[in-house]
């Protein structure tokens, strides 16, 4: 196995695009990368396993010819090159469809998670100038408010009054070819949205270039082989499932499984049975999940499972020491942000040293830093702001918020905002956020979104949102209230402030928990002290587990 050193001693930018790109940096298509370049293989490229029992599997040639269709429409809707095409869907093939078309004529493609609610789409949608979107009958009526010219419906069948054109009908009133727009490495290929702490969800372009920075976390941190039976646990409507559970496996021509069931433990066995799944990626959540009902993983998943990858927090000592002591399995932590996509973590491929609870040390291509407050890089040892050094990372493709807001970079450095240790080994321990992010149950909630939402409220003066510590969760969203005098606090108020901000939002985002109080924590400035009310909280906390 080759040692870490030696990838980053054998780093080369130029030799990569020669050997892992069907293109080149002057001459590239997303769809071409995950898809056209593999046609005449007769290989699969997608298992899907349906919400109703159905299972499908769709060939790359079978998914040129259906995304050739569907391409073929949004140029008869006006689609054209750099435009905007949401998808609002489940794990389903018209998913991975949509995505294909969308690259196939040089459009933007941006993920809408299934829960959001119109609030969510709203600000996504306008600000992204949204060309067409989309959907699944089942999520019309979160759309019934928005001024959008153009949507196709999956099922529209279902909804007979809205007279919109159906995704399968559609498809087949149009040919089966379509030429394939190539672009740069610098022209975007996804929109991504990132949760805002102290203003609405912020947009992220991702360029194409990212591929082939996703291609090296799969290679080096992940270990995916051409032999792998590969599962990524992550919704793609988020980062990493879309950037690492799709884009990145078929670039390699490797097959994805896209399962439309809700995530349960019994259900994951099942199909990690089924399909002797050997390199499985998700989050901790999902992990800390299987500890938890560790009783339901048999000798026969040891057997054939053979790596195991986790991002988004760190892991817990007991879920690592489970899997390695009862399962025989090695299960890594590796760290990203949606900005960067995952650029530090420990290697499966590559041999160096792991410390138990670390994030592990720069995925070839990068070269991170551990910054002080005056952005001086700090010694082994030092605690301070994790940066990535993108003078010194050729894979690094962030540009900025909406391609032009570089308000997180600083000289030669993007700030992650994530406060880190530098080990003795010179990896990164993770010690916290330095922002406000709230991290439940593998989603991140920005708590500006809840709070905005909350003010809707007429019966709302003030509001402020944090994570509250949870076992399971990792942390619930917690509201903390402040009512106009006129109104009352009671559990019915409580619950009416929370179904609300949950219709406008999502599932995950609204509060679990409600706080009336009388004010807010605020500066001398005026702004509201979140951190005071996350250590009342926690004190808490920790007084009734001594008094218990």
């Amino acid at each position: 196995m080759k040692t870490l050193a030696q990838a980053y001693a054998e780093f080369d930018l130029d030799q990569l695009i020669e050997q892992q790109l069907h293109g080149s940096a002057q001459h590239i298509n997303a769809f071409d990368e995950c898809c056209g370049r593999y046609i005449g293989q007769h290989k699969t490229a997608l298992i899907w396993e349906g919400k109703h029992g159905q299972v499908e599997h769709y060939t790359f040639e079978q998914l040129d010819l259906r995304s050739a269709q569907l391409a073929n429409f949004f140029k008869s809707q006006n689609i054209r090159v750099g435009d905007s095409i949401a998808g609002l869907l489940p794990r389903t093939p018209e998913l991975l469809i949509t995505i294909l078309a969308t690259w196939r004529i040089g459009a933007i493609y941006q993920p809408l998670f299934t829960a959001f609610e119109s609030k969510a789409i709203q600000h996504r949608i306008e600000t992204a100038n949204t060309q067409l979107i989309v959907t699944h009958a089942e999520h019309l009526h979160k759309l019934n408010q928005l001024n959008l010219d153009s949507i196709l419906v999956v099922d529209a069948s279902n909804e007979p009054n809205q007279n919109l054109p159906d995704f399968w009908t559609t498809l087949n009133c149009f040919e089966s070819v379509c030429p394939v727009e190539y672009r740069t490495f610098e022209d975007d290929f996804l929109l991504m949205f990132t949760s805002g702490t102290t203003g609405l969800a912020k947009s992220v372009p991702v360029p194409l270039k990212a591929i082939l920075a996703f291609k090296g976390y799969l290679q080096h941190a992940v270990d995916l082989r051409a032999e792998d039976a590969f599962w990524n646990l992550a919704d793609p409507g988020w980062a990493y499932g879309l950037y690492y559970g799709i884009t990145g496996p078929l670039s390699m021509g490797h097959r994805i499984l896209l399962d439309e069931q809700p995530f349960s433990v019994d259900r994951a066995v099942t199909l990690l049975q089924k399909y002797q799944i050997n390199n499985l990626t998700g989050s901790p959540t999902a992990f800390r999940m299987f500890f938890g009902f560790k009783e339901k993983f048999d000798a026969q998943i040891a057997q054939h499972l053979r790596v195991v990858s986790s991002a988004g927090e760190p892991l817990t000592p007991e879920v690592i020491h489970w899997f390695k002591e009862y399962l025989q399995i090695d299960i890594y932590d590796q760290y990203g942000q949606t900005e960067l996509g995952m650029v530090i973590g420990n290697h499966h491929a590559l041999q160096h040293e792991v410390k138990i609870g670390s994030a592990g040390f720069a995925i070839p291509g990068h070269r991170f830093a551990v910054l002080n407050e005056q952005l001086q890089e700090l010694e082994k040892g030092g605690v301070g702001m994790l940066a990535i050094d993108w003078t010194q990372s050729p894979l690094m493709w962030f540009k900025g918020y909406a391609g032009t807001n570089r308000k997180s970079f600083k000289g030669n450095y993007y700030l992650t905002g994530d406060t880190v240790q530098f080990n003795e080994l010179g990896g990164i321990d993770f010690v916290g956020r330095a922002d406000d992010v709230i991290t439940t149950s593998g989603y991140r909630v920005g708590p500006f979104d809840v709070e905005s939402t909350l003010l809707e409220c007429e019966e709302v003066l003030e509001s402020a949102v944090i994570g509250k510590p949870d076992a399971a969760r990792t942390e619930i969203v917690k509201a903390f209230v402040v009512l106009k005098p006129q109104h009352l606090a009671s559990d019915a108020l409580k619950e009416k402030l929370q179904m609300y901000v949950r219709g406008r939002l999502s599932k995950h985002a609204y509060p679990k928990e409600i706080e009336f109080m009388a004010a807010l924590p605020k500066t001398v400035s005026g702004k509201i002290q979140r951190g005071v009310l996350k250590q009342q909280e926690i004190d808490k906390m920790q007084m009734h587990a001594l008094i218990s």
